[in-house]
C-alpha cells in the first residue's frame, strides 16, 4: 500500500487526555493507519490539563505566531508537540492562552459547556487547518474525531473560496458516544457569518444542542465512521439515511480500522493515495 496523506484532527488522545471513547480511537486509529504505510498529521487542543513539563511538550516556532480573528478580535495561535513513544505518534497541539492552556476540557464535570464554547469551537477548527497550511503538508483526507472538531469543514470551504491548498481533500467523521448538556450560545451564527457562512451555513447551526450540532456537521462530511456502539441512535438513523458512505460499528477494532482505510480508498480514489 502506498502512502497517503491523513490528517487526523482529535478532541482527545489518551495519554494527554483521560480515556474515553474519544481519547482511545484518537490514540489507536491514527497508529493504525501509520502502520498501513500513510503519512499522517495528528492535532488536539493544549487544554489545560495537558502539562508541557510532564507530557513533554515544546512549543514550534516556526507554526506558531499567527493572529486568528475571533468575533472580531485577534487571538495568538501557538502550535506545541509532543509524542507518544510507544506508539510512535507525533502529535501537534493547538493552543491559545485564552481558549485552551487556561481552560479545561469541553465540559465540566456535569457535562455543561462553557460560556465562550462557540469561540473555542471556532478557533480550533480555523487553527488546525491554518497550521497545516503552515506544514505546507496538503492531506487527502481530513478524519476528524469529537463534537469540539465540529467546525473543520466549515473553515474547509471558506479557506478553499480563499486558496486551493486543500482542493481535492475528503473529509470522514467519527462518531462516538460523547456530547454535552444544554445549547451552544446563539450567538455563534453571527460569528460565523463574520467569517464567511452563507445563509445555508446558517441554518444548519441554529439551536445548537449536541444532536443538532453533529447533524450539521454529518451533512458536511463525505464520509462517516460509526466508531462507538453508544453513538446517538438518532445519529446512527440520520447517517444512514443521509450519507452514501459510512462504516458502521464493529467491536473488532482491527477490521473496523481496515474498513476507514477503504473508505479513504472510495473517497480519495485507490490509485491518487497508493501512488503518493
Amino acid at each position: 500500500m502506498g502512502k497517503g496523506r491523513i490528517l487526523f484532527i482529535n478532541q482527545a488522545i489518551t495519554p494527554f487526555s483521560p480515556e474515553n471513547e474519544a481519547s482511545l480511537l484518537g490514540r489507536n486509529l491514527p497508529s493504525y493507519v501509520q502502520d498501513s504505510g500513510r503519512d499522517i498529521r495528528v492535532f488536539m487542543p493544549r487544554f489545560s490539563s495537558i502539562n508541557d513539563r510532564r507530557h513533554q511538550l515544546h512549543e514550534v516556532i516556526r507554526l506558531s505566531g499567527m493572529n486568528l480573528i475571533v468575533n472580531n478580535c485577534d487571538h495568538q495561535l501557538i502550535i506545541k508537540v509532543g509524542s507518544i513513544p510507544q506508539a510512535r505518534l507525533q502529535v501537534y497541539f493547538i493552543d491559545n492562552e485564552e481558549y485552551f492552556s487556561s481552560q479545561g476540557e469541553c465540559v465540566d464535570a456535569k457535562g455543561r459547556v462553557g460560556g465562550n464554547i462557540d469561540e473555542r469551537l471556532l478557533f480550533y477548527g480555523r487553527g488546525s487547518l491554518e497550521a497545516v497550511r503552515k506544514l505546507a503538508w496538503q492531506p487527502h483526507v481530513i478524519h476528524y474525531t469529537g463534537w469540539f472538531c465540529s467546525m473543520v469543514p466549515f473553515y474547509l470551504r471558506r479557506i478553499n473560496k480563499e486558496t486551493a491548498f486543500f482542493s481535492g481533500t475528503r473529509t470522514v467523521l467519527s462518531l462516538v458516544g460523547d456530547g454535552f448538556s444544554g445549547v451552544i450560545d446563539n450567538n455563534i451564527e453571527r460569528k460565523m457569518k463574520a467569517d464567511g457562512a452563507t445563509a445555508k451555513d446558517l441554518r444548519l447551526y441554529q439551536n445548537l444542542d449536541y444532536l443538532n450540532l453533529m447533524k450539521a456537521t454529518i451533512t458536511y462530511a463525505h464520509g462517516i465512521v460509526i466508531a462507538s456502539p453508544n453513538v446517538h441512535p438518532e445519529l446512527v438513523q440520520f447517517v444512514k439515511e443521509n450519507k452514501r458512505y459510512y462504516v458502521d460499528y464493529n467491536p473488532d477494532q482491527n477490521a473496523m480500522f481496515a474498513k476507514v482505510n477503504k473508505l479513504y480508498e472510495t473517497l480519495v480514489g485507490a490509485n491518487t493515495l497508493n501512488n503518493t
